[in-house]
């Protein structure tokens, strides 16, 4: 048997449980849990705001040991260190095929079908199709990555969603170069990997801003130079810093509508904005047409990063091994797997960075 954290109900807590998980069956592993990481996702997914299978088992953001394969595996076998990867490209939609497999229209199917059974014999969803708020889970073998023993499972546990996003969002989605300058507006585990890879694409000046002046200190610890509290004065602060033009590159992740319209105005004319943060489908965003036509802006959405695990993640251990990636900063807290939902509140209040359950 197998302990997990339960969501019965979309905004109810979670209940530890005893669970089965059967397998793995052909192409899957069996992974135990060293980590997982509490993603915003997941609490977006608790509370009825993303679509998700009920009851399920979220986390998405883990690393561990592979102990078992179905039949068919290779690439991995039992003792492997790995690092799951939430969505998986199928490597044959039409997403895959041109190169955007960060948009594979297969990667979310597995959330959709029961994986596992509860006690009373109830059928049981992995969250994100991954299901890694528990000591075990099952997997397709292409959801787990290879890690080397130089990097500790807890922190290679970030790399599965927040690193991914976030330095992802500046190297790829953003293509941000050399010497251009970055804003970015919401400093938790995803905002400090995003100020992380704008120091890695050598950006400058680099300005950091958050409701939390914990954050702040953590945002220069990953390489801000300079931060800011969030506020009403926040577009002009960013546009003293920047030779009164704006940012060249602004990431919003935070992504309601009102930081949009915030980030939106930060950037420069002919500046670009990236969306990192996850809004709600009813929150809408306006612009005028003649505000599109004359600051010539580009705003992008970003998913995972725009990343490619199989491409990606061998680059991000490079950085980890070389400092350019500090993923122990990122964690503000350890917890356990009956703490996840306390996790969720302070997540919810601003407080903190990454919280991590470590089994």
């Amino acid at each position: 048997m197998v302990q997990a954290a339960v969501l019965r109900a979309a905004g109810e807590p979670m209940r530890l449980e005893d669970i089965d998980i059967a397998g793995p069956g052909p192409g899957q592993v069996r992974v135990r849990l060293a980590a997982t990481g509490v993603c915003h996702s997941d609490l977006s997914l608790a509370f009825g705001r993303l679509r998700q299978s009920l009851p399920t088992v979220l986390g998405h953001e883990g690393a561990g040991t592979v102990v078992d394969v179905g039949e068919g595996v290779i690439g991995v076998a039992p003792g492997d260190r790995v690092v799951l990867c939430w969505a998986p490209p199928c490597r044959e939609c039409w997403f895959c095929t041109v190169g955007e497999p960060h948009l594979c229209e297969r990667a979310a199917d597995r959330s959709t079908r029961p994986y596992a059974t509860a006690a009373d014999g109830t059928a049981l969803y992995p969250g994100l199709s991954t299901g890694a708020f528990a000591t075990e889970t099952v997997l397709p073998a292409m959801a787990v990555l290879p890690l080397p023993d130089d990097v500790p499972l807890e922190h290679a546990a970030l790399l599965g969603c927040a690193v991914m996003t976030g330095v992802g969002a500046v190297l790829n989605t953003a293509g941000v170069r050399r010497g251009e300058s970055v804003a970015v507006l919401g400093l938790g585990g995803v905002g400090l990997s995003v100020v992380q890879g704008a120091r890695i694409a050598g950006a400058t000046p680099i300005i950091a801003a958050d409701r939390s002046t914990e954050k702040l200190a953590l945002a220069r610890t990953c390489g801000a130079d300079e931060t800011l509290v969030s506020g009403p004065d926040l577009v002009q602060e960013i546009r003293a810093r920047t030779g009164g033009r704006g940012a060249d590159h602004v990431f919003d992740c935070v992504g309601t509508a009102a930081t949009i319209r915030t980030c939106w105005s930060m950037a420069r004319r002919g500046g670009h904005l990236t969306v990192v943060g996850i809004g709600g489908k009813d929150d809408l965003v306006s612009f005028s047409a003649l505000e599109l036509f004359y600051y010539a802006r580009t705003i992008s959405g970003c998913v995972y990063g725009s990343m490619d695990p199989d491409r990606d993640v061998p680059m991000l251990l490079e950085q980890v091994r070389s400092g350019g990636l500090d993923l122990g900063a990122l964690i503000t807290r350890r917890i356990g797997l009956d703490d996840v939902d306390s996790a969720f509140a302070e997540m919810e209040a601003g407080v903190g960075a990454r919280s991590l359950v470590v089994f």
